[in-house]
């Protein structure tokens, strides 16, 4: 098979963080919800799917979240990871900070069988994106969060000064996809793959 240049993310920034005292969680069998009663307060429609957010001032629920949905009326989000169930009591303040991304899976050199393994990426940001990105695989064929890990030599921390980075890694990964992580402000441009 010929080499394969994909863009697997382009124009992605930091976006706002969330505070309120109506948030609460809810876990219907394999749905996890995270919702607010009060759009006017804490709206959903900023997100989208992939983004990270880090929950704090909960009892049973604080850690991060990867966005599986947004609803049409901006009132709760779908998550790939398990909530507890958990309401709002008014007085307590939740927090959810956009702490990155994740891009979608794309297909690597062991979804196709072939013997090299050898993956390109290329990061490009602009000046002022703060926090890091890497590159995850997966081996499973239909893969959940829980399968995805780190693949070393792929991380890139930015410095606000190098705009484009790139690294080299080898392996028969089914899925990849690339993972920005403690984004507090800035844009990733694009993130290029070859394989």
């Amino acid at each position: 098979m010929a080499q394969t240049s994909t863009s697997i993310l382009s124009d992605k920034n930091h976006k706002a963080n969330k505070s309120g005292t109506i948030i609460s969680f809810t876990k219907t069998g394999t749905e996890y919800k995270i919702s607010s009663s009060d759009t006017g307060t804490v709206s959903f429609g900023t997100y989208s799917q992939y983004d990270l957010i880090t929950v704090t001032g909960t009892t049973n629920n604080n850690g991060t979240f990867t966005v599986k949905s947004v609803s049409s009326s901006n009132d709760y989000i779908i998550v790939e990871e398990e909530v507890t169930t958990e309401t709002a009591d008014g007085s307590t303040t939740t927090t959810l900070d956009h702490t990155g991304f994740v891009s979608a899976k794309f297909q690597g050199d062991g979804y196709y069988s072939q013997p090299d393994g050898v993956h390109t990426v290329s990061y490009k940001v602009n000046t002022t994106l703060t926090g890091s990105i890497k590159m995850q695989g997966s081996l499973a064929t239909t893969p959940t969060e829980d399968d995805w890990f780190d693949i070393s030599g792929t991380t890139f921390t930015t410095d606000q000064s190098t705009t484009i980075s790139s690294a080299n890694f080898t392996g028969n990964y089914v899925w990849v996809r690339a993972k920005a992580t403690g984004i507090t402000a800035g844009t990733i441009t694009e993130i290029l793959l070859n394989h």
